[in-house]
């Protein structure tokens, strides 16, 4: 079972970056820009862009991108049966590194679950 700390590390790039979003400010804001026009709702629902956006997290081996973006599909009501089918699709296409970060996935998405009250 992997222990990684996705919760953590979400955390200490937001806290990293913080002064480069200072520092740059068109520039990130642009990057931000960018990414809510890239996953607004449209002839793609949010909740596919954001598969979509996970998926090149995983075959682009991006541990935050991982994190992030399961983050947002938990909250866009994503299933976990969604979440496994795309990632058959990661590892169809990505073979065994996929695999290894499709199982990152499935832990981050068990990690970041809202606690049962």
């Amino acid at each position: 079972m992997s222990t990684f700390d996705h919760a953590g590390l979400m955390k200490d790039i937001n806290a990293n970056l913080a002064p480069l979003r200072k520092s740059q400010p068109e520039a990130m804001g642009g990057f931000a820009k960018l990414a809510q026009a890239s996953m607004a709702e449209g002839a793609l629902s949010a909740k596919h862009k954001e598969l979509i956006a996970l998926a090149i997290g995983i075959s682009q081996h991006c541990s935050g991108c991982i994190g992030f973006h399961v983050k947002a599909l938990i909250k866009l009501g994503c299933s976990r049966a969604e979440l496994e089918e795309m990632l058959t699709v990661c590892v169809y296409m990505g073979g065994g590194p996929s695999l290894m970060y499709a199982s990152e996935a499935l832990a981050a998405w068990d990690r970041l679950q809202p606690a049962q009250e």
